[in-house]
């Protein structure tokens, strides 16, 4: 089983840019589909991006296409998710989760980092 553990969340005003880290242990990140996810102030965990462990294909929730980029290595065993132009309603905790599926439901998802806050001020 894999064991992951997020970092480099923040506060950080609204147009700028973070990158979020997973390292993984236990087993390869190659070996899973990796995904981000995250949870608003009162809202449901969301799907954010995810890279399929068949390389089939990345995904990315359509509210963060085009500013968000999710990339593995492979090397040092770790998952990235950077972040640009973030807005106010990004702010969320946002989590690292490993899955055997091709998928992007978390439900789907059985290992999961603890997560980190971001918070992007207006």
């Amino acid at each position: 089983q894999v064991q992951l553990e997020e970092s480099g969340g923040g506060l950080v005003q609204a147009g700028g840019s973070l990158r979020l880290s997973c390292a993984a242990s236990g087993r390869t990140v190659s070996s899973y589909t990796m995904g981000w996810f995250r949870q608003g102030p009162g809202k449901e965990r969301e799907f954010v991006a995810a890279n399929m462990w068949d390389r089939s294909g990345i995904h990315y929730a359509d509210s963060v296409k085009g500013r968000f980029t999710i990339s593995l290595d492979n090397d040092k065993n770790m998952v990235y998710l950077q972040m640009n132009k973030l807005k106010p309603e990004d702010t969320a905790v946002y989590y690292c989760a490993a899955s055997r599926w091709t998928t992007h439901d978390p439900i789907d998802f059985d290992r999961w980092g603890p997560g980190t806050e971001v918070t992007v001020s207006s």
